[in-house]
Parts: C-alpha cells; sequence; structure tokens
C-alpha cells in the first residue's frame, strides 16, 4: 500500500514529552514512572499500559466542587509510548520551575505526577467573565502539557513593560506576576461593552514572568451590573488586585 499518509510516522526522541505534531503529543514511559493525562485523551500507545483513575482528596474534591477548578486526570504507567490529543488543538510543552504557573484547568492534556496542583483565588471579590473566578497554580519541577485553540502568542512581562489580555483569550501566566482585573469601560454602570468595540475584560500582568494567549476566546455575558453576590459572579466589578490566595 502507498500513500502519502506513510510520511506521518512517529517521530523519533530520546525525550519524554515530544509533540508528535502541532496536535498531538507524544510520552514515553520507562515503567517507573507516571504521566497524568486529561481522562479520556489518549488516542494510541506501543507497549504495556495501564489507565487508572487518579485519586482525588476529599480536599480535591470539595474545592472543585465549590470553585468549578480542577482537573480530572487519568494515571498512565507502563513502559513503551502513549499518544494524547484533544479536539485538534494545538500542543505545548511547558517546564515548570520554581516560580510555578497559574493556568485555567481547561487548557491541561498532561503533567508529570511530580507536580502539585492547587485551586487559587484570582480575585477575591469578584469573577472574571471567561477565566472563571479561580484557577489552577502549579508548582514544583517537572513538564505540563498545555492545549491552545490555533498557535498562541508569548508575552513577556517586565517591570518596565506591563501587559495586558483579554480574560476570555487568556491559557496561563507565571504565578509570580501581580495580576490586575478590569472592565473595558468608562461607564460604572457596565451596561453594554465598551461603545461597540466589542471588548469586555482584561487582566494586566505586573512584574517579571511570561502571559500566554490564545487567539481565540469566549463571549463573555453582556448584560450585568455592578454587585456582589450573584452580580459579582458574572465578573463585574471595579478593579482589583490578585492577592494569590489558596481557596480553602
Amino acid at each position: 500500500m502507498q500513500s502519502p499518509l506513510f510520511a506521518h510516522t512517529e517521530q523519533q526522541s530520546s525525550e519524554r514529552y515530544t509533540v508528535q505534531n502541532p496536535q498531538l503529543l507524544r510520552v514515553s514511559l520507562t515503567g517507573s514512572d507516571a504521566v497524568l493525562a486529561r481522562k479520556g485523551a489518549m488516542v494510541a500507545y506501543q507497549g504495556l499500559m495501564e489507565f487508572d483513575g487518579e485519586y482525588q482528596s476529599s480536599s480535591q474534591r470539595n474545592a472543585r466542587a465549590r470553585t468549578g477548578e480542577g482537573l480530572d486526570l487519568m494515571r498512565c504507567t507502563g513502559q513503551g509510548t502513549v499518544y494524547f490529543a484533544n479536539l485538534a488543538q494545538y500542543i505545548h510543552v511547558v517546564d515548570v520551575d520554581h516560580a510555578g504557573m497559574t493556568v485555567d484547568s481547561a487548557y491541561v492534556l498532561a503533567l508529570d505526577s511530580s507536580l502539585h496542583t492547587e485551586v487559587i483565588a484570582v480575585d477575591s471579590q469578584y469573577g472574571i467573565s471567561g477565566t472563571g473566578k479561580y484557577q489552577l497554580n502549579i508548582t514544583g519541577s517537572g513538564k505540563v502539557a498545555l492545549m491552545t485553540s490555533g498557535q498562541p502568542l508569548m508575552l513577556q512581562v517586565t517591570p518596565d513593560k506591563y501587559v495586558n489580555a483579554d480574560a476570555d483569550a487568556i491559557v496561563a501566566w507565571s504565578s509570580s506576576l501581580r495580576v490586575q482585573m478590569q472592565a473595558q469601560t468608562h461607564s460604572s454602570g457596565v451596561m453594554r461593552r465598551r461603545g461597540n468595540t466589542g471588548e469586555g475584560w482584561e487582566l494586566s500582568f505586573l512584574g517579571e514572568g511570561f502571559a500566554l494567549v490564545q487567539p481565540s476566546e469566549v463571549m463573555p455575558p453582556q448584560h450585568a451590573q455592578i454587585g456582589q453576590g450573584i452580580r459579582g459572579q458574572y465578573g463585574v466589578g471595579s478593579q482589583n488586585q490578585n492577592q494569590n490566595n489558596a481557596w480553602n
């Protein structure tokens, strides 16, 4: 049999994580380690592999129930090669160091089992449209495979060069950054988006680190008013600063 399809053979690499193609991740396991992956993300494997549901502590289950933020993971062990993908999204491998990374759990495809995850409050008073009121903080030393809708933009943040990003397009950022949220409007009522620009909410990042943005965004609510309680859950409010406080 002959076909141009045979040009799409597996990548040969000694690395643990290899981007097989922009939308497919290849992970090599040696039998003594494990990788945690989004449930249902396995598309193929070679060798002897086992897939089990990842245990969640009571505090993790409670945080997930209260905030809606968290990871539904499976633990993959064995010796061989396993391939992961999700809805043909673009895949990017990130090395997490001591500084840590904050990310929306919806964009996590796989990560090393040695990493620690914790739900944190991005904004303690008002929800943030699109990204939600809580995010996932990843700390430790290891690799994380992130997903984006389309090819992303990595923005460097420095003390003399802060970055603004649409709250519905931001994927991840350095946990060391200070984050401020503000509505893109001149009206205190925030009855609609700013004029006829179609823009809603933005996050400002200050400090030293990075901010990862994807070329896609979710339409946030357009009819809400300033307030706490149920109104606050719709991400309407004045500028506030991220306290990076852990949920408990």
